[in-house]
């Protein structure tokens, strides 16, 4: 049994298992105030002086926060990120409110964050189905393939989730200090976020080598078996002895076939 394809799936389970980890601190920020969920969210802005909105506010994934994740919002899935303020608010950067999520925000900001939030799902739901299966990869090639195939659709979704939420927070800071205020990312979350995909991108890797490995006893009796069967046609110029001991002439295959060289069958001329 080949032993190095035990050995890529277990490190292919441990990186995903640091995925899932990372994944679940971004999910989870804003629900409590310990360390490092604490520290975690998308998005710090100034938004004093908007109706509605509270001097410091904090983006997170369920909710909208104050300074260090507290006073928060009630959790909402895919909250719309006017949740911040009231609606048709008074003093908000322009690019970012408009009829939507209660005529709080942009059409743009709308659709890109809550996309963004059903791709994260999506991701943490089929890394977690990969990582159940991937104990099935230390067992042979087809569980390392089907786990090779479950991490590829879950990076696919993680890729597109970053990558939305990236660019959402990204043109939301910079309208903030457009507007003349100050606004950053928070590197807590993008962190965890961007780790979360690294981890996952090494963990499919590895399952999909762990499917390349061959089983070294199946490799040497395919071997074997070629070596065998390959004896059974050869024509060679003298007697040689073939598997068995057994000894072939020029026109030892015409002998076993029953016929003669140019397929005319053998009679007895007496």
């Amino acid at each position: 049994m080949n032993r190095t394809r035990p050995l890529l799936a277990l490190l292919s389970l441990l990186f995903l298992a640091i995925s899932l980890v990372l994944l679940w601190f971004v999910i989870l920020s804003g629900i409590t105030r310990t360390s490092p969920l604490r520290q975690t969210y998308f998005l710090r802005a100034d938004t004093s002086g908007i109706s509605g909105a509270r001097a410091v506010s904090q983006w997170t994934y369920f909710k909208v926060c104050g300074l260090n994740n507290q006073d928060c919002g009630p959790a909402r899935p895919a909250l719309p990120l006017g949740d911040a303020w009231d609606s048709n608010p008074s003093g908000a950067p322009a690019a970012l409110t408009g009829k939507y999520g209660g005529h709080t925000t942009s059409h743009y900001f709308w659709y890109m964050w809550r996309f963004g939030w059903v791709f994260f799902l999506l991701a943490l739901f089929f890394e977690t189905l990969a990582f159940f299966s991937g104990f099935l990869a230390c067992l042979g090639r087809v569980g390392a393939a089907v786990s090779g195939m479950i991490a590829s659709l879950a990076l696919v979704m993680l890729s597109v989730a970053v990558a939305l939420m990236t660019a959402t927070f990204v043109k939301m800071r910079n309208h903030f200090n457009r507007d003349g205020r100050d606004a950053h990312l928070g590197r807590y979350a993008f962190g965890f976020s961007w780790g979360a995909w690294a981890a996952l991108a090494i963990s499919t890797v590895l399952f999909l080598l762990a499917m390349l490995q061959r089983d070294k006893n199946h490799y040497n009796n395919r071997r074997s078996t070629y070596a065998t069967n390959g004896h059974d046609h050869v024509v060679a110029d003298g007697p040689v002895t073939g598997t068995g001991g057994r000894k072939r002439g020029v026109f030892n295959w015409g002998r076993r076939s029953g016929k003669s060289f140019d397929g005319r069958r053998v009679k007895d001329d007496y």
